[in-house]
């Protein structure tokens, strides 16, 4: 049973924010489709992300970074015709924003008017507040996204926890504090220690996104194919897997195919 609130009819920003000033958790997951769309609306989903992990878990690559704008915006756009309360945010693809803000600008705006999604994310802190105040100038919504950010991961070189280190930890929090400064409307944070969270949840005002992050921050995110089981070869120790359906689909697969086999599909009830 849904614990949304039933007198939400469409999830703003204003309303995420009173979330945090509540106490109210929220809660988020990707999504990249119209069907799955439309079931995690329908179940009160508060964010929907667009993610970039559409590379990974949609198309097959390694990493976030193949996937292209136009392949963002298509996702986004099947996402957002399922919708009728969550807020849906897109993943700015890799190379669409960072170091140029007039072309961070022309992507956040191609996403907005051609997905009709409500807002976007972007990785990075202190590095892309241009391209960030850029975007914001134009009444776009912004999501910040720190700690271990994917379209970075060849400068990391591992996936492993990020800033447990006293210099990036610091470096971290500053950066959360400027793109609060910059009228960011949530930052997700990934893959941190969570005392750290913690910390950056309570020093700035805005909503924090854990994943990855512990549980004192604002609110939580998935990816829907990890938590669902279909990704059964990713299971990272801050996942929790509410399902199992790579075996549940598998199951019925082999069904059809050997009804099919058996002659026993389509039978005589299902025939016209």
């Amino acid at each position: 049973m849904s614990q949304h609130q039933s007198d939400i009819k469409r999830v703003t920003t204003h309303q995420l924010q009173a979330m945090k000033d509540r106490g109210e958790k929220i809660a988020m997951l990707t999504a990249y489709d119209y069907s799955m769309a439309r079931i995690l609306d329908g179940a009160g989903i508060d964010v929907i992300l667009v993610g970039d992990s559409a590379s990974n878990v949609m198309a097959g690559n390694e990493t976030t970074l193949p996937i292209t704008l136009d392949q963002m915006i298509y996702h986004a756009t099947s996402v957002v015709k399922a919708i009728n309360r969550a807020f849906v945010v897109v993943d700015i693809p890799f190379g669409s924003y960072q170091g140029n803000s007039s072309e961070a600008l022309r992507s956040a705006i191609r996403i907005m008017k051609e997905s009709g999604a409500h807002g976007i994310k972007v990785e990075g802190g202190k590095e892309i507040k241009e391209s960030v105040q850029r975007i914001l100038s134009a009444g776009v919504p912004v999501m910040g996204h720190l700690g271990l950010t994917p379209q970075s991961i060849f400068k990391f070189g591992t996936y492993a926890v990020r800033a447990k280190d006293q210099k990036e930890a610091d470096k971290l929090v500053e950066d959360a504090k400027i793109l609060e400064d910059c009228g960011c409307f949530a930052i997700v944070l990934e893959k941190i220690p969570a005392a750290l969270a913690g910390k950056v949840a309570e020093q700035v005002s805005i909503p924090i996104i854990g994943i990855g992050a512990g549980p004192h921050v604002d609110g939580q995110v998935l990816v829907i194919h990890d938590m669902l089981g279909i990704t059964q070869e990713f299971q990272p120790r801050f996942l929790r897997q509410y399902a199992d359906l790579d075996k549940i689909m598998t199951n019925a697969f082999v069904q059809y195919i050997n009804d099919v086999k058996k002659r026993d599909f389509p039978n005589q009830q299902e025939s016209y």
